[in-house]
């Protein structure tokens, strides 16, 4: 087999590949095993037709196109190894000539994005600011305040529901006369807009016993979006009334005997969150320097589909100010994970097998799914080289902070160390940056999403 490559665009090439009718000729006589037992021909046993007969019957194009499709990916990723190709995406297979008698060729060109080149800058000499990790009075408060909610109880009154009340209520939702679903008794903070819209306007002013019917689109199930009338009866009003903040409560609260000792161990939480959030400021303003310093082309083709896929995921495919922004995040967070290819590779990281487990678990644990059964869809879903590379990306941002310089902006050096980069790092591609892998060589095509 012989190839060549052309370079179309920085993330686009054109291989032109030609196969000898030799190493065509295996899948061709599998092609008409194939087809010859699929046939019924009379004189001939199933499976014993021969090949000038399945020629009459069927034609010879039908036998040279399962053989072709069969034998395509093989010598299409012959043809990416030859030329050290790193694609992306779907590639575009052209059939140019076929082998229309024994000793032809068979030749076919394949266009397909691919990873850009990066080179890389001197990362070590990188220096970002960060706040410094104070930790304010009002951080250590509001930390307290939270430890006395949950050791609160909840206390009748008798008035008028007020923002920051509980309450018990029933609620009903009609579309016209359908009932669509209906509860009883449910504990709901005022205020807290985690139900339904325009449920705490509703309720602020109401009293036990009162009935009153507003309209909210609904928060689920197979009508969700739509407006629906909703009844709501409110069955109790209750306040939380907070302990007493002294030793009795730190004991109570904590494993400390006063008061003191608490707010010394809060604070010291506050600082240690404070630090965390360094070096969340450090990871973002370094991949950021990073990625202003390189130029990083991407593949339109990549970009094009995974923004409809997004799109069409939250059915705002005809939004064109929506598709915008979908588009530069999604530019931004493939140029990412380009740049910490690049960095992983020279840095030659590899990822542990523990680590590895550690990432399915954690991942598991995002969607709310048993890690084993997690990992076996993963599997199947051919996913597991993209987990890898979500890991190796990590460590490579993490041996990017720890060669960086930090300073706050009080100019005082931070050690990264205390709250370790690979911690930090292991941050990047939760919420809009989950990643996912973009290369692969089998000529069927891959996931995207």
């Amino acid at each position: 087999m012989k190839s060549a490559v052309e370079t179309l665009n920085p993330t686009r090439v054109k291989l032109t590949v030609e196969v000898p009718f030799e190493e065509l000729k295996p899948s061709l006589d599998a092609a008409y095993a194939t087809i010859g037992s699929q046939i019924q021909v009379p004189g001939f046993r199933k499976g014993k037709v021969p090949s000038r007969i399945i020629d009459q019957r069927v034609g010879r194009g039908a036998v040279l196109q399962e053989a072709v499709n069969e034998a395509l990916p093989q010598f299409y990723g012959q043809a990416v190894e030859e030329n050290k190709v790193r694609p992306i995406g779907q590639p575009e297979v052209d059939v140019t000539e076929v082998p229309a008698k024994d000793g032809d060729d068979l030749k076919f060109t394949v266009e397909v994005d691919v990873r850009p080149e990066v080179t890389l800058p001197d990362y070590a000499g990188i220096t970002v600011e960060v706040d410094e990790a104070k930790a304010s009075e009002e951080d250590v408060q509001e930390r307290l305040t939270s430890l006395q909610e949950r050791f609160g109880t909840l206390k009748g009154v008798e008035r008028t529901v007020e923002t920051g009340d509980f309450v018990s209520v029933d609620l009903d939702a009609k579309i016209g006369d359908e009932e669509i679903d209906a509860v009883k008794g449910v504990s709901y903070e005022v205020g807290s807009e985690n139900m339904l819209d325009g449920l705490d306007d509703a309720l602020v002013g109401m009293a036990a016993g009162d009935t009153k019917t507003f309209t909210a689109p609904l928060a689920g199930g197979d009508r969700e979006g739509e407006d629906s009338e909703v009844t709501v009866t409110v069955q109790s009003v209750k306040v939380r009334e907070l302990p007493a903040l002294d030793d009795d409560f730190a004991q109570l609260a904590s494993e400390f005997d006063t008061l003191e000792e608490l707010r010394a161990d809060l604070t010291k939480q506050a600082e240690r969150a404070k630090k965390f959030e360094q070096g969340v400021q450090a990871r973002d303003k370094v991949l950021e320097q990073l990625l202003e310093t390189v130029e990083i082309p991407v593949p339109d083709g990549i970009v094009e589909a995974e923004v409809n896929a997004h799109l069409e995921g939250e059915d705002r495919l005809e939004d064109a100010e929506h598709r915008a922004e979908v588009d530069t995040n999604t530019r931004k967070a493939l140029r990412a994970q380009f740049l910490l290819d690049a960095i992983a590779e020279k840095e030659e990281v590899k990822v542990e097998q523990p680590e590895l487990i550690e990432y399915l678990v954690m991942s598991a644990q995002q969607y709310g799914m048993d890690p084993n059964q997690f990992a076996q869809a993963i599997d199947q879903q051919g996913q597991i080289p993209a987990m890898v590379a979500e890991v190796a990306r990590r460590k490579a941002l993490a041996a990017v902070l720890e060669r960086a310089t930090v300073v706050d902006t009080a100019g005082q050096v931070i050690d990264l160390n205390e709250v370790t980069a690979t911690d930090v790092a292991s941050q990047l591609f939760e919420g809009d940056h989950e990643g996912h892998d973009h290369e692969g060589h089998d000529h069927e095509g891959h996931d995207h999403a």
